[in-house]
């Protein structure tokens, strides 16, 4: 397999910053790793390897990038307004250095890329192509959270207009911008949870994004697996190639 490591001082970020690329062509994904984590994760947690024959045909490639969630979201001691700011500085790296970095690479300088992640990867992969469907084709996100106001961010609902923006299933409520649902619309947008062990508030949220798109008439995939399936990487292989399959084979 092909592999590639790139970093560089982010100016929007003012830190280094890695990502790892794996393959030599295919549609292009932008992999967010689980909370706190690393560039490095998806491959040491083994989803690389589960995912390999889509890599080595040339029909997926995968552009795995830092999180800043220590920063951010996990930064318990900060704000919530400041908290946010520092996610907005993260959005920025996202949309104006790894983007232009990952169509130079691919040689398509109008390429929308998929976002990818579990668990906190499909909190990052779903809020940033809502935010960014100009630049995400879409999504495949597995066993998120969806809303910034649950015990696991340390925010209640007196938190959210600080965070407003960053909250999926709070900003999507209230969503009537027809240009945003028109680039919804031709996408690619799948979502799936477990309904076994640790799985709880992701089915719940999960199950607020279906309704919330249905409303709305946003096209989407919504993919509940039963109730032996935990919030674990040997389910997220299954699904990831389940969905890889019904995409580029």
């Amino acid at each position: 397999m092909h592999t590639e490591e790139h970093g560089w001082d982010s100016p929007h970020l003012n830190r280094d910053m890695t990502l790892k690329v794996y393959g030599h062509w295919g549609k292009p994904f932008i992999v967010f790793p689980c909370s706190r984590g690393r560039y490095y994760d998806y491959e040491g947690m083994g989803m690389i390897e589960a995912v390999a024959p889509f890599i080595d045909s040339g029909r997926i490639k995968l552009y795995c990038v830092d999180s800043i969630d220590a920063e951010s979201w996990y930064d318990f001691s900060a704000s919530p307004d400041r908290r946010n700011a520092r996610h907005e500085a993260y959005d920025r790296y996202i949309a104006a250095e790894v983007i232009p970095f990952i169509r130079g690479h691919c040689h398509q300088p109008a390429a929308r890329v998929m976002a990818n992640g579990c668990s906190m990867g499909a909190f990052h992969a779903v809020n940033f192509f809502l935010k960014h469907p100009d630049l995400f084709e879409g999504t495949i996100a597995l066993s998120g959270l969806y809303r910034l106001d649950r015990a696991e961010f340390g925010l209640g609902s007196d938190d959210i207009p600080a965070v407003y923006f960053n909250s999926p299933l709070t900003y999507l409520t209230n969503l009537t911008d027809a240009w945003y649902r028109q680039q919804y619309h031709r996408s690619t947008i799948i979502v799936c949870v477990g309904q076994g062990a640790w799985e709880e508030e992701a089915l719940a949220d999960t199950r607020h994004l279906q309704a919330l798109l249905a409303e709305k008439s946003i096209p989407a995939w919504i993919d509940f697996w039963g109730t032996d399936v935990n919030h674990d990487w040997p389910w997220w292989y299954r699904q990831m190639n389940h969905f890889l399959a019904n995409l580029y084979s």
